[in-house]
């Protein structure tokens, strides 16, 4: 092949292969955010959607190792393009109709098949190119045909820079059906490439042939215990993204920017590993392991506190190690060029059993987020120097770490002691510490990890009952303080109610439990009901969106209405149906719940209109974006009574939302006030501040909105309340349109 030759075959192949990937994982953040509302926000929706991408991904890898085996050179072409073609029918992206509501407790199932009916065959077509494409290049007698793995970097290399780019340069700039029409022009641009690709293959078969070129040479096919390799090193890193995006997504907001920034590094760690001189080594990699798994195996069972930032760059960075690691190892075993195609296809396979385990398995099997800390073991398994099970000591300490891993899975089971604070610390500080000396030892250094895990979640330096709820909406975490006074509801690290047991003489709460948290009297949410109810002509109809613990239940006085839309059918579980806190039961019994997310369920013409609208539906510190935008607040106010009220509870650690909350209200020509902090009324009328986190008593954030300054006339002689205006720099939130990044510095800048 003439060196002019090459450069056309090679920038044919490369820019066919980076557009491709790139078409690839820019698809999936982008609708993943159609499909989110549909699901109340959920961060599990990102968790299900990267099992179905993998599936499709080993699907697409199959067809592509079954065209190169079976009907290689131009017929695979051939069909490949009509294959390309098929899929392009299927554009413009668009959320398949006729799904309705996912049924109860089904609707990881039920999203798996919304995606399939949407966007399944394109996504399978993209799949399949990388490895394919590869494969084609093998046989055109290019110069670097014989190791075309390099083209696997230049895949993700596409890959990584449509995710990037995503969050930063196309969501917070362009709305969701301008990136549906552009994706799908540039599909039709691939479909070129391709067509390009192909015609450059026959070609060069045909030079080939008649210069007597001789096809790959032919190598021993790999054996079962390579391949089981590749996919116990795929299916680590695979599932440690889904659970660390998972914990990512629920602490700040299931949005776009929390999931691809580790699926970026994800992809940036084969885009290393993959080079013909890695820029990080892979020794350096395997050394530096071992210090990032101490370190974020200390803050989970210590429960250490650090900033927010420094919890994401902890688990990022080794996140990002730990894939290098097991990544760097598929680089250093991968097999020959004519078996390029089965290697590729072990991955996938790998890299689906572990999202399959996380996003799917792991949430039905354990209470309690138990794959994050089980896959951190894993990950030291992987790494280079692990010997068989050969001799009887060797089995021994094998049988051990399947045993721990299991008592860490199922630890719910088993009895939980109680220590001093400063011994549970030395025990676990010892462990870790003794687990520096087995470095070089992968077994033994998985033992002792893992034995420091399961003391951790066996043994309380705090006194404090437990228990764990799980859904797909998250994890549920109720608590009793070691006194007995509180009982406490957190879901993922932020407190979401809270309930008096015992009064400070150590006798049970009788009567009307008093509201605590962000809903005491004092808070911005009593003060809005206290205004919503001096407005109102008779009784007092409002709506709450979120259930939590029930608290604003204990507002409702006799002829009232309350009615609570709540998505999860665990929080009405222990709310209501098996009560862990009983302010439903014993302050409003007949309260009405509608089950389902509350953009769907709101919206139903049933006629009713309310007094006060209360939107306080958030998982952890993580928003659902769309009950915050212009399009939500107008279903809002359409269900509003004359005189009503529209409070958005907006308290959030990491995101400024006051002034989004202004945006979308004044859209809809609404006014609006702030109230802040937290209030309780002395005898001698004046107001003091509350701040008692003791207690149980929060200040949080609320935009209350009203269709005329007057309905909020009695709320802003309150304290604490003030006027809010939107910010004419910022864009309003639409429902295709959110800019997270945004609300995080600007909490940043606070």
């Amino acid at each position: 092949m003439s060196p002019a030759a090459s450069r056309i075959v090679l920038v044919a192949y490369v820019a066919a292969i980076f557009m491709s990937a790139a078409l690839l994982f820019a698809v999936q953040p982008m609708f993943t955010k159609m499909v989110l509302p549909r699901l109340g926000g959920a961060p599990s929706v990102w968790s299900v959607a990267m099992v179905f991408f993998q599936a499709m991904l080993l699907l697409g890898y199959a067809y592509a190792h079954g065209l190169t085996r079976w009907i290689p050179g131009w017929p695979s072409a051939i069909v490949h393009l009509l294959v390309m073609l098929a899929a392009a029918l299927a554009l413009p992206l668009t959320v398949a109709a006729g799904w309705g509501l996912p049924p109860p407790e089904q609707e990881a199932l039920w999203l798996v098949g919304l995606f399939a009916a949407s966007i399944g065959l394109p996504f399978f077509a993209l799949s399949a190119n990388g490895p394919l494409l590869q494969a084609w290049f093998a046989r055109t007698g290019h110069p670097s045909a014989a190791d075309p793995y390099f083209l696997y970097a230049a895949s993700n290399v596409g890959s990584f820079l449509a995710l990037i780019s995503y969050p930063a340069a196309i969501e917070p700039f362009t709305r969701l059906g301008t990136q549906t029409q552009a994706w799908s022009a540039l599909f039709w641009v691939l479909i070129a490439l391709i067509v390009a690709c192909g015609l450059l293959l026959v070609r060069s078969r045909a030079a080939m042939m008649a210069g007597g070129t001789p096809e790959l040479v032919q190598t021993p096919r790999p054996s079962w215990k390579e391949s089981a390799q590749w996919i116990a090193l795929a299916a680590v890193p695979s599932g440690l993204l889904v659970a660390v995006t998972a914990h990512l997504s629920t602490d700040v907001a299931a949005v776009p920017l929390m999931w691809v920034v580790p699926l970026a590094l994800y992809l940036a760690s084969f885009v290393i590993v993959f080079q013909s001189r890695p820029v990080l080594r892979h020794e350096w990699m395997v050394l530096i392991q071992p210090v990032l798994i101490i370190g974020l195996v200390a803050v989970i069972v210590l429960e250490l506190s650090i900033y927010l930032f420094g919890i994401i760059a902890l688990n990022l960075v080794a996140f990002f190690i730990i894939a290098m690691v097991c990544h760097g190892e598929l680089a250093r075993r991968r097999p020959a060029a004519d078996h390029l195609t089965a290697f590729y296809l072990w991955m996938s396979a790998g890299g689906m059993i572990g999202g399959l385990s996380v996003g799917l398995i792991a949430p039905r099997a354990f209470s309690w987020i138990a794959e994050y800390p089980i896959l951190l073991v894993l990950a030291i398994l992987c790494r280079p120097g692990l010997k068989p099970p050969a001799e009887w000591l060797t089995r021994a300490q094998w049988a051990a770490l399947v045993v721990l891993l299991g008592l860490i899975a199922f630890q719910e089971h088993l009895p939980r002691y109680e220590l001093t604070q400063l011994v549970f610390r030395g025990i676990v500080i010892a462990l870790l510490s003794v687990s520096v000396l087995t470095w070089s030892h992968p077994l033994r250094f998985a033992l002792l990890v893992a034995l420091t895990i399961l003391i951790g979640r066996l043994y309380d330096s705090d006194g404090a009952t437990r228990e764990s709820i799980r859904s797909f909406f998250g994890v549920h975490k109720i608590t009793e303080t070691a006194s007995g006074s509180f009982r406490v509801l957190l879901h993922g690290t932020t407190i979401h109610g809270a309930q008096r047991l015992t009064n400070a003489e150590g006798d049970e709460i009788e009567g009307r439990p008093e509201p605590l948290s962000y809903y005491h009297a004092g808070s911005p949410m009593a003060q809005t009901i206290k205004a919503a109810r001096e407005r109102a002509a008779g009784s007092l109809r409002v709506a709450v969106v979120g259930l939590g613990t029930g608290s604003l239940s204990c507002y409702k006085e006799p002829g009232d209405t309350f009615r609570f839309y709540e998505i999860d059918r665990t929080v009405v579980r222990f709310s209501r149906d098996e009560p862990r806190f009983d302010f439903l039961a014993r302050c409003a019994p007949d309260a009405e719940i509608v089950l389902g997310d509350a953009r769907l369920t709101l919206a139903a013409p049933t006629g009713e209109r309310y007094d006060a609208i209360i939107v306080d539906a958030f998982s952890s510190d993580a928003i659902p974006v769309h009950l915050l935008t212009q399009e939500a607040v107008a279903v809002y106010l359409s269900k509003l009574a004359p005189n009503g009220l529209i409070a958005l509870h907006v308290s959030n650690r990491h995101l400024e939302l006051a002034s989004v909350a202004a945006g979308v209200a004044h859209a809809n020509g609404l006014s609006t006030l702030v109230g802040s902090g937290a209030f309780k009324e002395r005898e001698d009328g004046d107001d003091d501040e509350v701040d008692n986190d003791a207690a149980y008593k929060f200040e949080s954030t609320v935009v209350t909105a009203a269709r005329t300054k007057d309905d909020l006339e009695i709320l802003a002689a309150m304290p604490g309340w003030k006027p809010i205006e939107p910010d004419p720099r910022q864009r309003i939130w639409t429902d295709d349109y959110t800019n997270v990044v945004g609300a995080l510095f600007r909490k940043i800048n606070d």
